[in-house]
């Protein structure tokens, strides 16, 4: 999906996407929980990556930077459920996966070189 380098630039357009695809969603009862869940997460991937660059030191960046790790997960899981219910958009919803999947394993290469 998205091939940048930076970032905090990447996890945010990211979480643009992902607001895109759920502002598109039907409104159901299933639908409503699932987008609540994954722009939460979505979102916080990028908040808290930002935090672990603005941390106080490398035991405050690796804690922050695997917060970030784990609402990737979280992307990855809810965007997943999101896919059953919405099977008509599956390429979009694949490569949100995937771009969730990708910036999961960066963010773990980054907490493996810090530790």
């Amino acid at each position: 999906m998205m091939k940048e380098f930076d970032l905090e630039k990447r996890t945010t357009k990211f979480a643009k996407a992902v607001i895109r695809l759920c502002k598109r969603l039907p409104r159901n009862p299933i639908n409503n929980r699932l987008v609540g869940q994954v722009v939460g997460a979505a979102g916080s991937v990028g908040a808290n990556y930002r935090e672990a660059n603005d941390a106080l030191g490398k035991k405050d960046f690796i804690q922050r930077m695997k917060i970030a790790r784990r609402e990737a997960k979280e992307s990855l899981h809810w965007l997943e459920l999101i896919l059953e219910s919405e099977r008509d958009r599956e390429s979009e919803i694949k490569s949100l996966i995937k771009e969730a999947g990708e910036l999961k394993k960066i963010l773990s290469s980054i907490i493996a070189k810090s530790q």
